[in-house]
């Protein structure tokens, strides 16, 4: 199933969350959505109809440093001995089709690929074993990075933070049985910049859940966004940015 938040290009306020028709075409719309129920209230809209939000609300984005092996060597760092973990605020996510804003304070804003975790239902001191129990499923996260700012600062929270640091989407599939065998690429203005597969995670999303939740609880719609590959790279006014990842669908952006 793959599930997305919409609102009408009518400009009406409402917000809708729905599943995709297996055809690609149009939207079934969800009653009252709460990761528990899916009911669904019997409407559809074509997609050429609706605008992409993003497909879930976190009340954080808890994301993970270091977290391929190809990416260590890339950066020539020593493999991590347990996640390095870091908060994206709720205020930088934007959603498919969305622009990326170049914030004047930097000098190099990179992209990163990146596979996350949707957290389904309050987690608190998880197991591994368990882990999958507690998520709903899993979507793109696009974990933009001003370089420079990353290098220059004690911590990643400003290099990280800035609006539109965090697209996600377009949709959450939540029928992902084995989390660590999924290929993701990444394109810049169609040229693939990016290509690895989640076997090379260090810490797996079961591990990441388990060693998350031991620090801080997990609510519904959180987000754990699981690391990215080599290959990173910079962003500049005008480029088109995709993270495709197997089973899951593409996110594209564009760069102002």
């Amino acid at each position: 199933m793959k599930l997305g938040r919409f609102k009408h290009k009518t400009g009406e306020m409402k917000t809708y969350y729905g599943t995709l028709s297996p055809d690609g075409t149009f939207i079934n719309v969800i009653e009252d959505f709460d990761f528990s129920n899916i009911d669904y209230t019997g409407r559809q809209y074509e997609l050429t109809e609706l605008e992409y939000l993003s497909p879930v609300e976190p009340t954080k984005i808890v994301a993970v440093g270091l977290n391929y092996k190809d990416h260590v060597q890339e950066m020539q760092k020593k493999l991590p001995d347990e996640p390095l973990l870091f908060i994206k605020p709720s205020s930088s996510i934007i959603s498919h089709l969305c622009n990326i804003v170049i914030p004047a304070v930097s000098k190099r804003v990179d992209y990163e690929s990146e596979l996350a975790i949707v957290i389904g239902k309050t987690a608190k001191n998880v197991k591994k074993s368990e882990a999958k129990d507690f998520i709903f499923g899993y979507t793109c996260c696009n974990d933009v990075t001003a370089r420079d700012l990353q290098a220059k600062d004690i911590q990643y929270t400003r290099a990280k933070g800035f609006d539109t640091f965090a697209p996600i989407g377009p949709y959450v599939e939540t029928e992902i049985d084995n989390p660590s065998d999924i290929e993701i690429k990444g394109y810049l203005n169609g040229e693939l910049r990016q290509s690895s597969n989640t076997s090379n995670l260090i810490f797996n999303p079961f591990e990441l859940v388990e060693f998350i939740s031991g620090i801080m609880t997990l609510y519904p719609g959180d987000i754990i966004s699981t690391g990215t590959p080599s290959g990173i790279g910079t962003l500049n006014r005008g480029d088109i940015f995709e993270i495709e990842i197997e089973n899951i669908g593409k996110l594209k952006n564009f760069v102002e």
